[in-house]
């Protein structure tokens, strides 16, 4: 994320810059729809609604405590690094049209903007792993709390202008730990106390609709361009063109890699694990975009694509329920990322920094771990923490009867899919004709 970077201080606006901010946020905002069918296709038809809910829920949420206060805690004037606060923020009053981001040509607003776009995409990553049994009401009360204790001081310590993160100088482009690390590790960490779905490696729970995921998977691949380019906040010096080129060379190799694995694993190229493959690939190159080069990209998604490729199936054999591999896809693959970048920066993208393949030694790859680490351990432990508060107060859970029945008509009082006229024809009007009656020599005849 840019302001991990420091550059010439600008006092004019750039329209050029301040428009292709305002498409790259549209681009991010539509990356939460794109999760949003991405997930649902890969859900069974009776959670469908439910999981296209759970994301779309968080684009009301997120954005209210987003101007309320989330903006001025993520970016607000440090505190002891770990958190902002600049009351000029509260209900994004107090910001001049034309008043610039320091150190940048775009305005505050559409910094603002783009970032709030981050805020309502985290926390609905995590809703994958907790498919079919989650209460709506206490979902969405969660999404609102985790915000708060947890994305919100979590950005401020990555991006925001005196985060311990920041000071360190660990290198984020546009998400490895902020978004990626923090929705794995909350996921893991919920899951961990709501359980196993009913039925977990017993009944078959297969996606319902692969068109419905290639088409999210392809909506995300085209908003992560916003994401990660648009994360330098603008490009007079190249470094988002850098960006935008690596995250189509990682992805590409990230579904090759997973794809490869598959066929050798499992002995067939599938629609979902390329599909799987390409997402892993884009958290990946996220944080590690900016620093490496385009054959370093190669090497980030290929890493990538076959580390997540592996992860997904250690649910079964550790037996957590992680429903939609959201700890397989992206908190191994933010890992993944974020500590490449130790290894392949080149010194020539973002900053000056190189990794130790670039004769940096390992200085930027101790400091990638700190990153990493402290905040899986923080999102994991709070996350926990406010599931079972949850739990032991409204109920996360929904009954047993729900969740076997169909989540959707129990939270929703909908179906995805509405079959009644697929019958055939028009209802029959005349009586159906008699059976004909057995030929004679073939009836038995008594004695």
């Amino acid at each position: 994320m840019a302001p991990a970077i420091t550059l010439a201080a600008e006092t004019e606006l750039s329209a050029a810059n301040t428009g292709f901010m305002l498409i790259c946020t549209a681009l991010v905002m539509l990356m939460t729809p794109a999760l949003a069918f991405f997930y649902g296709g890969m859900v069974r038809v009776k959670s469908t609604l439910n999981m296209l809910m759970m994301s779309f829920i968080s684009l009301g949420i997120v954005t209210v405590l987003w101007v309320l206060y989330g903006f001025s805690l993520a970016f607000g004037t440090d505190s002891g690094s770990l958190i902002g606060w600049n009351s000029d923020w509260v209900g994004l009053g107090g910001i001049g049209l034309t008043e610039l981001w320091d150190g940048y040509t775009v305005p505050v607003f559409v910094f603002c903007a783009f970032q709030l776009m981050f805020a309502i995409l985290t926390p609905a990553l995590i809703s994958g792993a907790l498919a079919d049994r989650v209460k709506f009401t206490a979902w969405a009360l969660f999404v609102a709390l985790w915000a708060t204790v947890v994305y919100f001081p979590v950005a401020h310590w990555v991006w925001g202008a005196g985060g311990w993160a920041f000071e360190l100088g660990v290198i984020d482009f546009a998400g490895g730990t902020a978004v990626h690390i923090n929705a794995g590790a909350a996921a893991l960490g919920v899951i961990l106390v709501i359980g196993r779905r009913i039925g977990f490696k017993k009944d078959p729970m297969r996606p319902h609709s692969l068109p419905l995921v290639m088409l999210g998977a392809g909506l995300l691949w085209f908003g992560w361009f916003g994401f990660n380019a648009g994360s330098w906040l603008g490009n007079d010096d190249g470094v988002g063109a850098l960006m935008f080129v690596n995250t189509q060379v990682a992805t590409g190799a990230a579904m090759l890699a997973w794809l490869a694995y598959e066929k050798i694993r499992h002995g067939a190229f599938t629609t979902l694990g390329a599909a799987s493959g390409a997402v892993a690939g884009l958290v990946a190159i996220t944080p590690a975009g900016g620093a490496v080069s385009p054959l370093g990209a190669i090497a980030v998604g290929a890493v990538a694509g076959l580390l997540c490729a592996m992860a997904v199936g250690l649910k079964y054999k550790l037996n957590y329920d992680d429903s939609l591999d959201v700890i397989g896809v992206h908190l191994v693959g933010g890992i993944a990322g974020s500590l490449l970048v130790g290894l392949f920066a080149t010194g020539k993208g973002q900053s000056d920094v190189a990794g130790l393949f670039y004769g940096g030694g390992l200085e930027q790859f101790w400091k990638q771990c700190a990153g990493v680490f402290a905040v899986l351990a923080y999102s994991l432990a709070v996350s926990a923490l406010l599931a079972f508060v949850l739990d032991k107060t409204i109920g996360m859970r929904v009954s047993e009867d729900d969740e076997v029945a169909g989540i959707d008509q129990a939270e929703h009082a909908e179906t995805a899919y509405d079959f009644s006229g697929a019958g055939g024809g028009a209802a029959r009007t005349t009586a159906a004709p008699a059976p004909v009656a057995a030929p004679a020599e073939n009836k038995k005849v008594d004695a």
